[in-house]
């Protein structure tokens, strides 16, 4: 259920649990015209559009998911090589639950792990997003057959949550609550941007059962994932795709975004922003207009 937190920060948004032919995906919705599906990244929640999803559902019928696995959505077995985390079938369970709400169609933007879930989307379901927006990431595939020193001590967590279990789960495990601020803090580069409110809620979703499905996600990407990515190595992304990426973030500073993603798609946009990794929360009014004019 809802907690007053989540009611302050998404004043409005109706809540709903949808039941996908995988998981049961926590949802919620506010706005008319356009869908627009949100996807959050790790060690977030779909409260981490908080800045952003109120205005944007002024103009969009805005979408919030909780992943699965992470925030109140369900945590199924990762199953043989963790394929329950691919991001084939997280990716199928945002086409099944914008479908359970009568949208064949849709706009779509992904930050973090909620990007590369997007990315699968855009690769199997070629038809159902119309544009895509992707915030701070470079192709999967393209980053790890590209790392180096430097990526890996910048993005250790690739490398230790992709450890078999439970070794990362067990270190991890002892101490949450300085792993979690650790982890945001490392990444935001804008003082104060992270709400307290937003914090106590990726605090409260992040237990030891989401870690370890958060665990099954970086373990499916350092695996499973990059098998169908080779797979469709020849396959490009057909809508139009915009990219936002920090400035002041790894992924800025260690890749031309957009080089990277013109191997991937036909048609490419985008720019940096004035900030870290956290672009939703460290650069949201930035982060509406781009994809209020993108989506428009």
């Amino acid at each position: 259920m809802p907690t007053d937190r989540i009611e302050k920060l998404l004043p409005g948004f109706r809540h709903s649990r949808i039941e996908t032919s995988g998981a049961e995906i926590n949802t919620f919705v506010k706005g008319e015209g356009a869908p627009l599906l949100l996807l959050h990244g790790h060690p977030q929640t779909l409260v981490c559009w908080h800045k952003v999803a109120p205005k944007l559902a002024e103009r969009f019928t805005v979408v919030l998911t909780d992943l699965r696995g992470y925030g109140d959505s369900s945590k199924p077995d990762g199953g043989k090589d963790s394929i329950a985390y691919s991001k084939r079938e997280m990716a199928r369970d945002q086409v099944e639950v914008m479908r359970s709400l009568g949208f064949e169609r849709f706009y779509a933007a992904g930050h973090d792990r909620g990007g590369r879930v997007l990315h699968r989307l855009l690769l199997d379901h070629p038809n159902a997003v119309t544009r895509a927006a992707l915030l701070d990431i470079a192709p999967t595939a393209t980053m790890y057959a590209k790392a180096n020193k430097d990526f890996a001590m910048r993005y250790m967590w690739w490398f230790f949550l992709s450890q078999p279990a439970p070794l990362p789960e067990t270190l991890i495990g002892n101490n949450l609550d300085f792993y979690l601020q650790a982890h945001i803090n490392k990444q935001n580069k804008t003082p104060g941007a992270i709400d307290p409110l937003a914090f106590e809620e990726y605090r409260r979703c992040y237990t030891r059962e989401t870690l370890h499905a958060v665990c099954e996600d970086y373990r499916a990407a350092a695996g499973i994932d990059l098998v169908h990515d080779a797979a469709d190595s020849d396959k490009r992304i057909g809508c139009p795709l915009l990219l936002l990426w920090g400035e002041k973030g790894v992924v800025g500073s260690s890749y031309d975004v957009r080089a990277t993603w013109r191997e991937k798609a036909v048609d490419v946009r985008g720019e940096s922003l004035p900030c870290g990794h956290y672009l939703p929360e460290e650069a949201p009014e930035l982060v509406i207009d781009r994809l209020s004019g993108f989506f428009t």
